[in-house]
């Protein structure tokens, strides 16, 4: 809802807040009149621990000197992780599936699923994967996510900023609009990426939509700048 393509907004008098923009590379989206442009990381921010500035300046300098492209990782078919999953946005709407014992949230953009097992604690000792362990309670109005277990091999934002497999996600869905908009308010904390939890908010409309397209994310696609993902082994 935010416009400019989607992007995590700061959250009105909580800060840290996320990555934002470089002052002096502001992001230009498609359908403006103008040349488009690349997301460049704001490094001012003093939230970020000095492994993760090095990491996003080499970034940074590659797409502005053109040697790779700035997209998402959902532009090569990588998985998306917690919370990149609500960077993702454009006419590729999420969908939510509820029942008493989960809920699914669909990225229709390429059929990835998020899964929120509701009214239960964490598992003990759990092995590191692309989208953790979501477990979920309502509060209320509010469907409140707590996910950890997640692997490093995500980014954290549209900004590509890494994370370590310690980042935990505690995310607040709720209906905003009299119905119309759905408001998720976020706090990410990472012992080993960032000093402070860092809190941000991510916006949706409500859209009509009867069907779920089965969408092949790698078909055409010509922007692998973090290679598709291939089989080595068959496996059947």
């Amino acid at each position: 809802m935010n416009g400019g393509g989607p992007f995590f907004e700061p959250v009105p008098g909580v800060t840290p807040g996320p990555v934002t923009t470089d002052p002096a590379h502001p992001f230009v989206p498609n359908g403006v009149g103008k040349q488009p442009t690349f997301r460049i990381a704001d490094l001012t921010n003093p939230n970020l621990m000095p492994w993760v500035k090095e990491h996003m300046k080499k970034e940074n300098d590659e797409v502005i000197n053109g040697k790779k492209t700035g997209f998402t990782p959902h532009s090569s078919c990588q998985i998306a992780g917690v919370p990149m999953f609500m960077g993702y946005g454009g006419g590729n709407p999420i969908i939510f599936l509820q029942t008493p014992e989960e809920v699914w949230m669909i990225f229709s953009g390429d059929m990835q699923v998020r899964r929120v097992y509701m009214d239960q604690p964490h598992s003990a000792n759990l092995k590191p994967s692309w989208y953790g362990e979501s477990v979920g309670h309502y509060e209320g109005d509010t469907l409140v996510v707590d996910t950890i277990g997640l692997n490093d091999k995500t980014v954290a934002d549209i900004y590509r900023t890494p994370h370590t497999d310690k980042m935990h996600v505690v995310e607040r869905w709720r209906m905003v609009d009299n119905g119309e908009g759905m408001e998720s308010v976020f706090t990410v904390e990472d012992p080993g990426a960032f000093y402070r939890p860092w809190t941000a908010m991510r916006r949706y409309r409500r859209v009509q939509y009867d069907d779920i397209p089965e969408i092949v994310c790698a078909e055409n696609n010509q922007q692998f700048d973090y290679l598709v993902p291939v089989a080595k082994t068959p496996d059947f």
